[in-house]
This record gives C-alpha cells, sequence and structure tokens, in this order.
C-alpha cells in the first residue's frame, strides 16, 4: 500500500499484444480523461513492451499525456509476475492516485495481482466510474473526489457502488466496450517517460516457444448492425432464421447466453455481461426476454428493435421499435420485405400487421 496521494495521476495501463495496443485502453482514455480533468491531476498510462514503437504516439493521440514506457525484450509476452513487479515499482515510484485496466483475460490476471502486491483495494467489471465525495458508516469525515467504481452485483439485479477511501491507489478493472473510444486527435502533445524496472529470472520464469492464437469469428464490437437471438428461437436449427435476417441486412449474428448455453450459436457471437458489450447503430432482438445480463451488454445501442411473442418481456423497456409475434411468422416476412428495398422499421409494421 502507498501513501495517499491526492494529487496523483490517473493512471491506465496500456494492454498489448505482439506490439498492438488493444481496444480497451484507448476506451479507458476516454474516460481516464474525464476523471483526471475533474480532479485537475494528469492522465498517464504505463506501457510495457518488447518494443514500443509507435504506440506512445498513439496513447497520446487517445488523450495520454503522458506514457511510461518499460521496454525489455522479455515483456514481449505477459507474465503476471514480470508484469506485476514492473508495475509496482512504477507505482510505489509516481504514487498514482487511480489506476485503471481493461477488464480483459490479462487485465483481470495482472489487476487483482497488483492489488494484492500494493495492500490495496480493486473493483472488478466496472461499468461506470465516476469521481464523488463519500462519509464512511460511522464517521464524520467526508473524504472528497474519489473514484466511484459502479458495476453491476448480485447477478446483474442491483448496480453497487464501490468506493475506497483508505487504501490507494483506488483500482478498477473495466468491461471491454462499455466506454465509447474517442477520435484520435494527432496534434495533441505529451510526454514519453522512459522508465527501468529490475527484473530477473524469478519475475519471467516461463520460456515463451510459440504463441497460438484462436481469432474470433465475429467482431461484434465493430459492427454497426446486429441480430441476435435468443432461447426463444427454439434450436440451433431453427436459429438460421437469425442468420438469414443478418445476411439480408449485412449484419453481424448476436445470441444471448441462453441461445449460447443451449449451443443455438458459438460463444464468439455472446453478446451481454458475460459477452461482448455492443454499442451499434441498429441491434434488433429475436426472442430474447431481455434479462438484465444481456441488457448491460447491448442497452448503449443507437436503436433496439425487439421480436418477442411475451407482450411483457423486460426486452420491450429497452426497445425503440417492438412486434409482439411469433418470430417464425414475422422474420421471414421481414426478409421478404426487406429485400423489396424496404426498411427494418417498414418490414416490422407490415409484419405486424400481417
Amino acid at each position: 500500500m502507498i501513501e495517499v496521494n491526492r494529487n496523483g495521476e490517473v493512471w491506465v495501463f496500456a494492454e498489448q499484444e505482439d506490439g498492438k495496443l488493444s481496444d480497451v485502453p484507448l476506451e479507458l482514455l476516454s474516460k481516464g480523461r474525464e476523471l483526471a480533468d475533474t480532479l485537475n491531476v494528469p492522465l498517464a498510462t504505463v506501457l510495457l513492451a518488447a518494443d514500443a514503437s509507435d504506440m506512445p504516439v498513439q496513447l497520446i493521440a487517445h488523450g495520454a499525456d503522458k506514457v511510461y514506457v518499460v521496454v525489455d525484450e522479455r515483456l514481449g509476452h505477459y507474465q503476471a509476475t514480470g508484469y506485476c513487479r514492473a508495475l509496482c515499482g512504477l507505482i510505489e515510484q509516481h504514487k498514482p492516485q487511480i489506476c485503471l485496466y481493461g477488464a480483459t483475460p490479462i487485465g483481470r490476471d495482472l489487476a487483482p495481482t497488483v492489488a494484492s502486491t500494493m495492500k490495496c483495494g480493486l473493483t472488478a467489471d466496472c461499468t461506470d466510474l465516476q469521481i464523488g465525495d463519500h462519509t464512511p458508516p460511522g464517521s464524520d469525515e467526508t473524504h472528497k473526489n474519489l473514484l466511484l467504481q459502479i458495476r453491476p452485483a448480485f447477478g446483474g439485479n442491483i448496480i453497487a457502488t464501490i468506493v475506497n477511501f483508505d487504501r490507494w491507489p483506488q483500482m478498477a478493472t473495466v468491461r471491454e466496450g462499455v466506454m465509447p473510444m474517442g477520435e484520435p486527435d494527432s496534434s495533441r502533445k505529451g510526454e514519453v517517460v522512459a522508465a527501468t524496472v529490475s527484473l530477473d529470472g524469478v519475475d519471467l520464469p516461463l520460456e515463451i516457444l510459440e504463441s497460438h492464437r484462436r481469432e474470433k469469428t465475429v467482431n461484434l464490437k465493430a459492427s454497426r448492425i446486429i441480430v441476435s437471438g435468443g432461447a426463444g428461437v427454439g434450436s440451433r436449427e431453427n436459429f438460421k432464421l437469425i442468420w438469414d435476417l443478418a445476411h439480408c441486412l449485412g449484419a453481424a449474428v448476436g445470441g444471448s447466453r441462453a441461445a449460447v448455453d443451449l449451443g443455438f450459436v458459438d460463444h464468439d457471437h455472446q453478446v451481454g455481461q458475460t459477452g461482448t458489450t455492443v454499442r451499434p447503430a441498429l441491434y434488433v432482438a429475436c426472442g430474447i426476454s431481455g434479462a438484465v445480463q444481456h441488457a448491460a451488454g447491448m442497452q448503449e445501442s443507437g436503436k433496439i428493435f425487439a421480436i418477442n411473442s411475451d407482450r411483457d418481456a423486460p426486452i420491450f423497456g429497452l426497445a425503440h421499435y417492438g412486434v409482439v409475434g411469433d418470430l417464425n411468422v414475422v422474420i421471414p416476412k421481414m426478409i421478404k420485405i426487406i429485400r423489396s428495398g424496404g426498411t427494418v422499421e417498414h418490414a416490422a409494421e407490415q409484419a405486424a400487421e400481417a
């Protein structure tokens, strides 16, 4: 644990693989910029890599005032002990007040390792972050400008706000896709700080002989239109209706956790709290009830269109457009109308009237 430093920087861990930044630190820089400006402190990132290349330039363009760079050929592949040693050394030296990580496989491994080493708190899978004040129960002292760490709890049935007022740095992992990525500004200026840490064989015990990565079959985060199916589709065979409608719209195919668990569609297509968080221009939900866990992953979509036979389904509370009806009847009629040049809204209206 380090001493409380209310003038400390806001940090974002700049996750990278094979010399390429992942999307999540660029998303976090947008929120980090907001937090840092509220606190009137610099926004910094920490980059651990075998070769920094142009990654510091990208980080500055997305909002960082400062980039701490540790270059070591042994940091080319993630290893928890080595990355933890490097990050903890920098935290002890520069004393940030906030450290943010993406809730990715690497972030979910590294963040608790660092938190345990630094003896500070950590809130996992946040969906929002704010700056606010907090008065601990039984105390008359109000702590100003703390990080309010907001996340679903109890299976998504409540939204909890978690505050860490006496153990710093304040640390959180943030779910991928929930923070909109800002547009890069190539004219921004920032400071690149070449940092050094002492690493030995104990810190990096593994020799990486080969690396094999299975590429995802779909990039839901980049899709402007997504057609998703839920348990109400009925079967993997019937899920062909979802694929047909998606193909007709030039859309990606998504699915609820229930559809994935039932084997209707692969996990790469899962949208929701335990899947991918998306914000397309149009989200079409077919046979999806709209449980909180699924809503958490798609409720920021530009337009939401729902088809469900249950008029009381929670999805209709989120939807901008909805059709109460049997998707086995509605979807084929929609496909026919869309292929004839009709819009989704027109196709929905015609299908509903029929």
